[in-house]
Parts: C-alpha cells; structure tokens; sequence
C-alpha cells in the first residue's frame, strides 16, 4: 500500500513540477517603453559630455570636512531614510510572500483522546467490552496550487518588481537627503559670511559716528550728519539681529536632517573658500545614461514592470486553478499498535476550479490592471521628462548664477571705491555726508547680496548633482 502511495506521489510530484515551473504564462512580457532622450542636454557645455558630474562621489564633490560629517550622520540617522529603509524590508518580505505559493504548503498535525463510556448508560455495553477508549492521530497534510497558468509566477514579479522599486525610491530619498544637508549647509555658511559682513560695516560705521560727531563739534558738521551716520548704524544692527534668528532656525533644519535634536552646527570652510574649488566647468553627461542613474526614474519602470505583471495575473483567472492535496498519517487506537504499517493511513487527491460565471469579475479585474499600467506608464514617461527638465533647469540656473555673481563681485568693488572716494570727498568738505551714506548704503547691500549669490551659485550645483542622480551609489545603508 504505501509502496503504490510512493510511485503515485512521486509522479503526481514531477507532474506538478513540471507544470509549474514550464507552464505556459499568461498576459504580455514587459517590454522597456522607448523614451527617445535627446543627444544632448539643453544648455550643456558645447559638445557631447561622457563624464557626468554625476559621476563624482559625494565626499569628492563637497570638499568641506564639517559638511561631510554632516552628511554622513545623515545617512545613518535621517529619519526620511529610515522609513525608505522599512518599506524595502516590508517589499523584500512580500516576495517571499508570494513566492512561497507556488512551493508545497505542508502542515503537520496530531490529536489524541480517551473516552469511557458509562457501563449503566441505556445503550448499555456488551459485557468485557472495555469502556475505556483511546484513539490517536498523527499526519501531515499537504495542499499545493499547480501554477500552470503562470498566475502565481506574475504575482512574484510583480512583487518582486515592487521590491526593487522600493529600493530606488529609498536611493532617491538618499540623494534627497544629501542634496538638503548641502543646501543647508551652504544657507547657513552665507549667512555667516552676511554676519561677518554685517559685523565689518558696524565696526566701520561706529568709526564714521565718531568722526561725524566730532566734526560736527568742530563746527564742520551737522546735526544731519550725526541723525545720518546712526541711521546707517542703526540698520546694520537691525540686520545682524535678523541674520541671528535665521541662522539659528538653519541650525534647528540641519539638526532635524541628521536626525539631532536642535543645537549647534559645527562648520568647516568658509563659502568664499569653497567658492575657490568650483570647476570652471559642469560637465552633465549623456541624457540617455539618466534613464539608468536616476533613481526615480528606475523606481517608476518598476512600478511598470509590476502593473504589467498583474495583467497576467488577471488573466490567469479565466482559466482553471488545479490543486493538489494529500494526507499521510498514523491512527491507532493503542500506543503499542501505532507505529504498525497497519496504522498508515493516506489521501492523495486533485481538485481543478473552473470559473463559469463571475458576473464580469475577472474581465473587470483585467481591464483594471490595464489601466493601472497604462497610469503606470504614463507615469515613467513623465518621471523622464521631468528629469531631463530639471537637468537642463540646472544647468542655465548654475550658468547664470555664476555670470550674475561675477558682475556682482565686479559691482561690489566698483561700489567699495565709491565709498572712499565718497569719504575722501566729504571729509575735505566738496560732498556733503548725504553722498557717503548713499554709498556707504549701496555697499552693504551689494555685500549682502554677493554673498546671497554665492551661496545661489553652489545650491546650483547641489540641484545639478541632485537633478543628474549622482550620489547613492556605493553609500547605500544596509537594509
């Protein structure tokens, strides 16, 4: 008997195999969308580029040791990247949720149980019948779905595609975070060099106070003058209170960023010294190599590999699902007799469901899958777009900041020579303190905004190196 429950399993076994990893899959193969990426980047440097800023690793790209460090704990402590490191590991399980359908599921099982029987009871007992009665159980059961249609197999990859989505979104959330720390980081570095800039022209104004009022006791001054020169202190003052609070409220950003509570930024370089290692040039590299960097753009194929699999998921359902199933076991009614081969019991069996009317359930289910990969597509091609959009974006913001800051630097000296003539003039009498303040005015704000374009310049940069995709490969955190 359990030489035939042997060859029987054995064949219905390499049968089930069989079909279930040669049978044939139903609903189309994904087949990669044509995206047609231009040969070069709009406002690219003239020329086909094949080195992409992108290529530089992010330590190599910000040369600032405080900066780094920031970034570093910001890998490890973002809180932004720890739930994209969550949901990696919650796809990577469903997989093997899925995936385990397609195996045998085997559950073991055992019961046993002991009765008496009342000897008085109306039924009543043949006399030397033993009232005592034992009965136990031992067995292993087995339910097992031949994929024959490839439904379960298009289940794996469509999870499978989803596993490997949630990790290109955890890599843009990585380059996301990196991109963030650095623009802040440089936020905070311009407003330094504001502060040190406010700070200077305090100085220099206390200086002209004084010589202003001194003068006005001498009888070459006037009151004017003195109400004048406080009003250019007083607003240099009034500014360093403001950079104040704003430096601090950077601060509180960047420590939320790195995962801190508020406090403190150590910094390293400063922003004119970091100005000084720019490249003179931003090569972008080839528009087509985005499709295979950006990780957004990677993430949303696979969220169209996945959508394009669950058709042939649907699909599946309109033709029969063909199971499995068997028992083998031991029942005895005595321990002494239990492990006989006269005590094996067993059941080997198929079952097939055929849908014959579902109300359109499954035409429904088809056609929503449809829809979904036709969303799921039209979502790539625009993730494509979009990119290109951003690096070409990029590339005239990182131009023209760096043309806007050049004339600035140009304006600020022109407007630091107007100021000492301005003096010059005012303090051998020909100018009246009007024409210094007026100057004096000018000049700070120029400061100002130089700083503000510097630190334009660079965030540049860090949106290019974002844009581009650049950044996540080689410093993934494990999962």
């Amino acid at each position: 008997m359990m030489r035939g429950f042997r060859r029987a399993g054995r064949s219905l076994l390499s049968v089930s195999i069989a079909l279930s990893l040669t049978g044939c899959l139903v609903g189309p193969d994904y087949k990669r969308p044509e995206t047609s990426p231009p040969p070069q980047f709009r406002f690219a440097t003239e020329g086909v580029e094949q080195a992409s800023l992108a290529d530089l690793k992010w330590f190599e790209l910000f040369q600032d040791d405080a900066l780094r460090e920031l970034i570093q704990t910001a890998l490890a402590q973002n809180y932004d990247l720890e739930i994209a490191a969550a949901r990696v590991v919650q796809a990577r399980a469903q997989v093997g949720i899925v995936r385990s359908q397609i195996f045998p599921q085997i559950t073991g099982s055992g019961s046993g149980q002991t009765t008496r029987i009342a000897q008085n009871a109306s039924s009543g007992l043949p006399p030397g019948v033993n009232p005592v009665v034992t009965f136990g159980t031992l067995s292993l059961g087995m339910t097992w779905e031949i994929d024959v249609w490839g439904r379960i197999r298009r289940m794996t990859e469509s999870a499978r595609a989803e596993y490997l989505s949630s990790e290109d979104t955890q890599r843009a959330v990585l380059i996301t975070v990196i991109a963030d720390v650095a623009a802040a980081y440089f936020q905070l570095r311009a407003l330094d060099l504001q502060l040190e800039i406010s700070r200077r022209t305090i100085e220099a104004r206390e200086r002209g106070l004084r010589l202003t009022r001194t003068q006005r006791d001498l009888g070459s001054g006037t009151g004017l003058d003195v109400a004048q020169a406080e009003d250019l202190l007083y607003t240099a003052r009034a500014t360093i209170r403001d950079l104040e609070r704003q430096i601090g409220q950077t601060e509180d950003l960047l420590s939320l960023l790195v995962g801190r509570n508020p406090g403190d930024i150590v910094r390293g370089r400063t922003l004119n010294a970091v100005m000084q290692n720019l490249p003179s040039l931003i090569p972008a590299g080839l528009p087509s190599a985005l499709v295979e960097r950006r990780p957004d753009i990677r993430a949303a194929e696979q969220n169209l590999v996945a959508a394009n699999a669950n058709i042939g998921a649907a699909k599946a359902q309109y033709f029969p699902q063909i199971s499995l199933t068997g028992l083998l076991g031991l029942q005895s009614d005595t321990f002494k007799e239990f492990f006989k081969k006269t005590s094996w019991v067993y059941n080997l069996g198929s079952t097939a469901v055929v849908p014959i009317f579902t109300a359109g359930r499954i035409s429904s289910q088809v056609d929503q899958a449809r829809g979904q990969t036709q969303e799921a597509y039209a979502a790539y091609e625009k993730t494509v777009r979009v990119a290109l959009t951003e690096v070409s974006d990029s590339l005239i913001d990182f131009t023209k900041r760096r043309e806007q800051r050049v004339e600035q630097e140009a304006l600020v000296a022109a407007r630091e020579r107007s100021v000492n003539l301005s003096q010059l003039r005012y303090r051998g009498g020909l100018d009246s303190y009007l024409q210094v303040l007026d100057a004096e005015t000018r000049l700070f704000a120029g400061q100002l905004d130089l700083a503000d374009l510097k630190r334009d310049e660079l965030t540049a940069i860090v949106r290019l190196y974002r844009a581009l995709g650049g950044g996540w490969e080689g410093v993934m955190p494990a999962n």
